[in-house]
């Protein structure tokens, strides 16, 4: 199901009884997120966030505030139109498993999954929503569509066109170094290839016109800014705002690096993103989105200090220098909507959002270890530094050879622990593989430690984006891997008994 914007799907949330709203004033530095947190903090992530007159420096803000909207599994089904996250899941599994048709019946259903894939490709449109109201820095008086004035910002419309001061961008935590964008779609593209990657990355706001722009050493963001800083030639960026959230999920999910974010996103919603030219540039955003901020990176311009910021990992990332981001143009519907979230110390949005791209990706990852039962990322981990998996075991140090494998795959390269149980255990259950891990274990024995790349965010490892990882296997032991003696059985009650007593309660 596609969202035609991002009030569509406020409107959804709405109706399914997953929205709050709140009306009166609430102030953009700290009081949102205290509000947020929690909620977020809440059985099951909560509810959504609709702040309807945030407030910058005191004064109310034209664009209300949305936030929460992806933090449980029902809202993320709900992005994506579908009944559950797993059924979602289980439709790419299908397309994976996918084989030459043997009758009838078969061709019926690959030509009907063909004709749903046909809908992934972006289409190229003149103009859209997002371009309702227009202002370019370079030329202020630029506009498609007239801006009427307002005497008094308090009545909720502007008197003039907006920067980056004017839209209710959050200080999210008290030792914030300032305002950050926290759930921007950064656009950029490949100046070799022309491959569009659409990432998250935040963007703490320096003035009115410029930001800092946190792509981290490993992101792809980041590699198409060493080729463009090699060539000495400004790179062109654009940040989408809003508009059909599987936007937001599809910008946060571990793609393969090349493979465009927006044909994931045109699959999912079962129809094709279209997609208009910037003003200012020649990079294309989609036109549904609520809010575009056009702009560039300079590459001879000297990096800036970014930072502190209260980041996922439940601490203050400390200030390190980052490219900065010029605004070039700010467009967006005359009802734009901002959406942010925030994160800290789990459980927190990004858990359902994360968890979200496992349950999607983990047909994928079984296509290369067919032994993989299940994958889970506890919310203590926030995200991948802690990593519990499931496999079907079959001959000895197979757990190794899967540790090796994820850790060899996009950003499992960050997991610094890394769990394997049997198929049996529910990897959800933390209760359960705690109980696993303690029982199957002899530390010494199961255990191995390794180095690779880390999370820049680490505040733990001795140096930035380096670091150690533990492998644990906690699997029942095989004779091959030196185990001697007999392995006992757990204890289980007979199924018979079980039903039997359960018929009497």
């Amino acid at each position: 199901m596609a969202y035609a914007s991002y009030s569509d799907y406020l409107a959804a949330l709405d109706r399914a009884g997953e929205l709050k709203r709140i009306s009166q004033p609430v102030a953009t530095e700290l009081e949102i997120t205290e509000f947020a947190d929690r909620e977020m903090k809440q059985p099951g992530g909560g509810k959504a966030l609709l702040f309807e007159k945030p407030t910058v420096n005191g004064k109310i803000s034209p664009f209300p505030v949305a936030i929460n909207t992806l933090g449980s599994w029902k809202r993320m089904a709900l992005s994506m139109g579908a009944e559950s996250v797993d059924a979602v899941a289980a439709e790419i599994g299908a397309l994976m498993k996918a084989k030459p048709p043997t009758g009838f019946r078969e061709a019926l259903g690959l030509f009907r999954t063909a004709i749903e894939l046909r809908h992934a490709r972006p289409k190229h449109v003149k103009s859209g929503p997002c371009k309702e109201v227009v202002h370019r820095f370079d030329a202020p008086e630029s506009r498609t569509a007239p801006w009427p004035p307002a005497p008094d910002w308090q009545h909720g419309t502007e008197p003039f066109p907006p920067t980056l001061l004017d839209l209710p961008i959050l200080k999210c935590w008290p030792l914030d170094g300032g305002r950050f964008v926290t759930l921007p779609c950064v656009i950029t593209q490949d100046p070799d290839t022309g491959e569009r990657n659409v990432g998250m990355y935040r963007m703490q706001v320096y003035d009115d016109r410029s930001t800092g722009m946190h792509w981290q050493l490993q992101k792809v963001g980041a590699r198409h800014g060493r080729r463009y800083y090699e060539t000495g030639k400004r790179m062109p960026v654009a940040v989408v705002l809003g508009g059909d959230p599987v936007y937001t999920f599809c910008a946060t999910a571990p793609l393969p690096d090349g493979l465009d974010e927006f044909l994931m996103a045109g699959y999912l919603r079962r129809q094709s993103i279209e997609l208009v030219k910037c003003e200012t540039s020649e990079l294309e955003v989609p036109a549904d989105a609520d809010i575009v901020i056009e702009g560039y990176v300079d590459p001879v311009e000297p990096l800036r200090s970014e930072g502190p910021f209260g980041d996922h990992t439940g601490y203050y990332t400390l200030p390190e220098p980052y490219p900065v981001f010029h605004i070039t143009a700010i467009t967006h519907r005359k009802n734009a909507v901002y959406p942010a979230t925030i994160v800290g110390i789990p459980p927190m949005e990004d858990f359902y959002i994360g968890a979200a791209s496992v349950k999607l990706f983990l047909p994928i990852f079984k296509m290369n270890f067919p032994e993989i039962v299940d994958i889970a990322l506890p919310a203590e981990g926030v995200f991948h530094n802690l990593v519990v998996v499931s496999i079907k075991k079959t001959y000895p140090m197979q757990a190794y050879k899967v540790m090796h494998g994820l850790w060899g795959m996009g950003q499992m390269m960050f997991t610094k622990y890394l769990i394997v149980v049997d198929e049996e255990v529910d990897v959800h259950n933390t209760s359960e593989v705690l109980f696993r891990l303690c029982a199957n274990t002899d530390p010494q024995r199961d255990s191995i430690f390794t180095k690779g790349p880390a999370d820049v965010l680490d505040h733990a490892t001795s140096a930035v984006g380096v670091g150690s990882k533990l492998g644990i296997d906690a699997t029942k032991k095989l004779p091959g891997e030196g185990f001697q003696r007999e392995w006992p059985p757990i204890i289980q009650m007979d199924p018979e008994v079980k039903a039997r007593v359960g018929n009497m309660a």
